[in-house]
């Protein structure tokens, strides 16, 4: 082995090793509602509890997202970026749901219908100060790189 490579093999191992807490991330802007409890059953995992995190932070996907069953499981970065009503959005704060259902079909009605992602109470909760049927996201899926 020359020189060269000898020398960048430990440079490699090292950006490999690093490289596996770094997430890719794709945004977009969008709407999101909230709905409530009764969670059960989903579209995506059926009647098995251990799907929804346990912050309560998940989501139903709205058609834009939905993507035939594929976006199931997904990870999103959302934040409120306005609403309506002055004040709505919890300044700077994002949170990470998971996708665990499809809204259009889920069992309890959204707040608003036709938007991009549908929140559970505690994820709505989180970037909101103020009850609202809708407010304007933006939201990034985040992808890891490993």
């Amino acid at each position: 082995m020359d020189i060269k490579k000898r020398l960048l093999l430990p440079f490699v191992c090292y950006f490999l090793s690093v490289s596996q807490f770094f997430h890719v991330c794709h945004g977009d802007v969008g709407t999101a509602a909230q709905y409530s409890p009764p969670y059960l059953p989903t579209a995506c995992f059926g009647e098995d509890q251990t799907q929804f995190p346990s912050s309560n932070l998940f989501a139903a996907a709205g058609d834009g997202i939905w993507d035939n069953g594929a976006s199931c499981g997904r990870q999103y970065l959302v934040r409120c970026i306005s609403a309506s009503q002055p004040g709505t959005c919890v300044p700077d704060q994002t949170i990470q749901v998971k996708i665990v259902d499809y809204a259009p079909t889920a069992l309890s009605p959204p707040s608003a219908q036709s938007t991009t992602i549908v929140l559970s109470e505690t994820a709505f909760g989180g970037i909101t100060n103020i009850p609202m049927d809708s407010i304007n996201i933006e939201f990034q899926q985040s992808v890891s790189l490993v």
